[in-house]
């Protein structure tokens, strides 16, 4: 079986599964995946093939795991959820794929501590904010830490498909035509897209366990009093760029004003909507190197944190 072939089977397990999930969940807000169905897989299909690690894939994918997730019936959940999986696996083996270029530095990887204090009662969801610096693998991190704790993943696309598939609902055949004054009640879109996934943001936060990648949701959280654990993922300039050579086929000097470019991006977006320095330390509970664990280390570390902290949460609730 040649590569093409193995994609386009992959990509329709992938659709099947999408409608195995509406069809379980009930879900009002829809499949993923809509349009003609080979339309569809001719776009899976090239997706798959061309960027297998590229975060479109992971976005479609986290939407279909958060609303398997979320079916009742623990016996067809559970089915579902093997599906999934084993198409994340699968997806894994492939070349390329999430998180097959690593971050890690041999010489740094000994070098590690950390300490995460208690912030969570027993009544309260888990919710991990990640910001990344470009090239860190922080995105990588974020989505396979998801997988690893069997909690919802949310970045940029996810939340801005709930929003599209919310106004669709709310606008019904219209909504493409309806104002964006309207729309927004007067706002810049950048205003109005702020607002409105940080509204949707503290709507999940207080409804399930979850991670959300960006969006300061560190600081919109915190602004509402939700508990959160907030960790910021970078790493040595020099191994992002390298990284990103690799990982898009880049010369050094497109390598370089890529990471530039989108750091600057992502400190710009933090300021200017929080008032905050963007990676600044002092902004998280835990800020790890990358370079120094790689993808898998990373998220076996956080993992660790994290259920050192639910112990935590039930000592003191034994205690009291």
């Amino acid at each position: 079986m040649d590569n093409k072939e193995q994609c386009r089977k992959l990509a329709n397990r992938i659709y099947e599964l999408d409608e195995k999930v509406y069809k379980t969940s009930g879900s009002g807000l829809g499949k993923t995946f809509t349009g003609e169905k080979a339309r569809v897989l001719d776009d899976l299909t090239m997706l798959i093939v061309s960027n297998p690690q590229g975060h479109l894939l992971r976005s479609e994918l986290a939407l279909i795991g958060n609303m398997a997730r979320s079916i009742r019936n623990k016996e067809a959940r559970h089915d579902l959820l093997v599906e999934y999986n084993d198409i994340l696996e699968e997806i894994a083996n492939l070349p390329m794929s999430f998180g097959s270029v690593d971050i890690v530095d041999k010489d740094l990887a000994d070098m590690n501590s950390s300490i995460l204090s208690k912030k969570f009662s027993e009544k309260d969801h888990l919710v991990i904010c990640i910001s990344r610096s470009h090239g860190s693998a922080g995105t990588d991190i974020g989505f396979a830490l998801a997988e690893a704790l069997h909690i919802n993943y949310y970045d940029e696309s996810v939340l801005n498909q709930i929003l599209d598939r919310r106004d669709a609902k709310e606008f019904g055949a219209d909504a493409a035509k309806v104002s964006d004054f309207k729309r927004y009640h007067g706002l810049s879109k950048k205003d109005a897209s702020f607002f409105r996934q940080s509204a949707l943001i503290c709507e999940l936060a207080k409804e399930e366990d979850m991670i959300v990648m960006g969006r300061a949701a560190d600081v919109v959280l915190t602004g509402q009093h939700i508990p959160h654990i907030s960790i910021y993922i970078t790493a040595p300039f020099a191994i992002r760029v390298r990284r990103m050579m690799e990982l898009k086929n880049l010369d050094l000097k497109q390598a370089i004003n890529l990471v530039r470019k989108m750091d600057h991006k992502h400190q710009d977006y933090y300021h200017s909507f929080t008032g905050k320095r963007w990676g600044d330390a002092i902004n998280y509970d835990l800020c790890i190197n990358s370079a120094c664990y790689g993808i898998d280390e990373s998220v076996e570390l956080i993992g660790r944190l994290i259920n050192r902290q639910a112990k935590l949460v039930h000592r003191n609730k034994d205690t009291k």
